[in-house]
């Protein structure tokens, strides 16, 4: 075990877990920031998506120990009221249908338009490929994207 300092959200958190725990189980297990989720483990599915200083990334892969200085954004801090022009989007177009991938989905195209504010339809593609949707709304999920460069 050891301690880690972590910014989560903008808050300062810290934590007492082996080093090579993954990020995904820190959120869940030890902060109670339950909204990523756990998807297949192995970072193909992006459901456990996060922000690492603004990038999308998985966080079943991700052990705490290589954290660091970097701040940590999840689904619960994306916005304060969820208000956030991806989420906004989501509710515009009614992308979720079981909601599992939701998160994840949200939380990688925000990267995306940070990074891109006005992506084509093949970026949005890119950027949302590997975010597994088993509901199959990935005809929503990038008209939401596209509605969200917009607002």
């Amino acid at each position: 075990m050891a301690i880690f300092k972590l910014t989560i959200n903008g808050q300062q958190k810290q934590v007492d877990v082996d080093p090579a725990t993954p990020m995904l189980w820190v959120l869940r297990d030890n902060l109670d920031l339950v909204g990523t989720k756990f998807g297949c483990g192995i970072a193909q599915c992006g459901a456990c998506t996060i922000h690492v200083n603004g990038n999308a990334t998985r966080s079943c892969q991700l052990p705490v120990s290589a954290v660091g200085d970097n701040k940590i954004t999840t689904i619960e801090g994306l916005s304060e009221n969820g208000d956030h022009p991806v989420q906004q989007a989501w509710l515009q177009h009614d992308v979720p249908q079981c909601g599992y991938c939701q998160a994840g989905q949200i939380m990688t195209a925000s990267a995306l338009l940070a990074a891109n504010p006005k992506p084509t339809d093949e970026e949005i593609e890119s950027a949302m490929n590997g975010n597994i949707c088993r509901c199959g709304t990935y005809v929503r999920i990038k008209a939401a994207v596209k509605t969200a460069s917009t607002l």
